[in-house]
């Protein structure tokens, strides 16, 4: 098999963590190639890259570009890994006889709206999700088939991490307790959320000890800041914006939280898991298939601000459970988790859909 993933993001995220490592996986095995619209994606592979424009959906520069690499090299699996890439994907695969292997990485409603009929059944050949709740909604949809749609749980790159764990973790503590969460700050992420929580669990306790460390980039960064600003907790809460090396902070945190709106697995929370953090998370998305409350982490409705401060008083009281909580957390992600098993499941779905061709 050859491989083309498309990715037109302009940020780097989480969904472009995923394609970078299914994508680096893959190439050890077969010939693999990565299309991107941007330098801050197409910068971090070593693998042969295509920069083109990804102006929109229906693009024929970028849709002529594509078709002339997927003939000249032979390849016959495209996986688009963003909304708008995938028109593009259908039609460079009908055009070439490629297979479309779409990548969702969160629960999208489908219906019975035509245009959806068109880009995930008609142009797609295959789907790959991170999380059975998202194929159970695709599933919803009266067009979609259960064949056509594969969980495949995301992959972390362990060595990697185990190579973070080697280097010299930050000196300085700005908190003796400190809370982390990483990602896009966005509302979608429930940074807002966040903050709202651990003002409550600051009014609680009252304690000058405790410290927020929100890591990410993002476009609402005043908006986060001036919420901050009027709960009165601007002194103990950090932006860091975006930053290459996010495990400095997170190895340095006592309790990982997230509170996504939607979301299938977030790579993210596994690797917070692997580092042995003890971790409060929303049930968004496939979360309930990773975390058993109060066995590896800790679940909250994902707008129960109450809930999720009385989570954090219960882990800044009792270093025992935050030590139990991560060991195990280590220990499910280690069992059910790595690359190897998300390449070899990615590439028995392609052997499948392209019905053992090679």
């Amino acid at each position: 098999m050859k491989f083309l993933f498309l990715n037109s993001a302009g940020i780097w995220g989480g969904n472009e963590k995923w394609t970078h490592m299914a994508a680096t996986s893959l190439s050890k095995k077969f010939p693999t190639y990565i299309a991107y619209k941007n330098d801050v994606v197409g910068e971090r592979y070593s693998i042969e890259k295509y920069k083109l424009p990804f102006r929109f959906s229906y693009d024929p520069s970028t849709i002529s570009s594509l078709t002339s690499l997927v003939k000249r090299n032979g390849i016959n699996i495209i996986i688009p890994t963003k909304k708008r890439d995938y028109v593009i994907a259908g039609i460079v695969a009908r055009l070439t006889g490629a297979q479309n292997i779409l990548r969702l990485g969160i629960v999208r409603a489908l219906g019975n709206n035509p245009y959806k009929y068109l880009v995930y059944n008609r142009m797609a050949d295959g789907i790959i999700v991170n999380a059975r709740p998202i194929k159970n909604e695709l599933l919803k949809s009266p067009f979609m088939q259960n064949q056509k749609i594969r969980v495949i749980y995301n992959g972390l790159d362990i060595d990697a991490l185990d190579l973070q764990l080697t280097k010299k973790s930050m000196d300085d503590k700005p908190f003796p307790f400190i809370i982390s969460t990483v990602g896009r700050v966005s509302r979608r992420k429930g940074v807002d959320i966040i903050i709202k929580v651990f003002a409550e669990f600051l009014r609680k306790i009252d304690t000058k000890e405790a410290g927020l460390i929100i890591v990410g980039g993002g476009d609402r960064f005043d908006t986060f800041k001036k919420l901050v600003d009027d709960l009165g907790i601007s002194e103990q809460v950090i932006f860091t914006g975006f930053v290459e090396n996010p495990y400095l902070y997170v190895r340095m945190s006592d309790v990982y939280i997230t509170v996504s709106q939607n979301e299938g697995i977030s790579n993210a929370l596994l690797e917070a898991m692997y580092l042995e953090k003890a971790v409060v998370t929303s049930r968004a998305g496939g979360v309930e298939e990773v975390i058993v409350d109060s066995h590896n982490g800790l679940l909250l409705e994902s707008r129960d601000i109450e809930s999720g401060a009385d989570r954090l008083v219960q882990l800044f009281r009792d270093n025992a459970l935050r030590s139990s909580l991560g060991e195990k957390a280590r220990i499910t992600v280690k069992e059910k988790f790595s690359i190897d098993k998300m390449t070899d499941d990615i590439t028995e779905f392609c052997y499948e859909i392209t019905k053992g061709e090679p």
